[in-house]
């Protein structure tokens, strides 16, 4: 159970690197760049963890999901491997612009950051309903422990079919 953690690190990383960045377009100096550049590439590695500790977390939950979670966990996946890519490319991006000391195109790599940290806002939103209202990762969720419930009653039914059928 790596993911929450790396989680939290995945949507508060893009948010201080958001701040910097912003405050780098209102006082670019060498030193602001750098700094922002840097929180963005701490940023992206823990986007890309989040989404690999994710796809490891989630072979854990599946079975135990609602149909409806289950569509509600294929779409955080989706949205996550979507984020770690436009994150590293952003931070390759901003990276190469620092190097490079091509102000409109940190301009443009800020705009992007903006973009992106707005849809980990959403990806964290659905990441809370899939432990708060679905019970993914919760020990003893109800919706977990029927469908548990329920498979242990279809063995049940199928054992007593094979011993009626004798």
């Amino acid at each position: 159970m790596l993911h929450p953690a790396a989680a939290h690190f995945a949507v508060a990383l893009p948010i201080i690197s958001l701040v910097l960045g912003l405050l780098y377009l209102f006082k670019p100096t060498e030193i602001m760049s750098k700094i922002s550049s840097r929180f963005l590439s701490f940023a992206a590695i823990f986007v890309v963890l989040a989404y690999f500790t994710g796809k490891n977390d989630a072979k854990e939950v599946i079975e135990f999901l609602s149909s409806d979670a289950k569509a509600q966990l294929i779409q955080h996946a989706q949205l996550g491997l979507y984020l770690a890519l436009s994150m590293t490319f952003i931070a390759l991006i901003k990276m190469f612009a620092c190097y490079k000391r091509a102000f409109k195109v940190e301009i443009l790599a800020v705009l992007l950051l903006a973009a992106v940290t707005a849809a980990t806002f959403y990806q964290g939103k659905m990441g809370g309903e899939l432990t708060y209202t679905y019970g993914a990762h919760v020990k003893g969720y109800a919706e977990g422990q029927t469908c548990i419930a329920e498979a242990k009653e279809m063995e049940e039914d199928e054992d007593e079919d094979e011993e009626e059928e004798e």
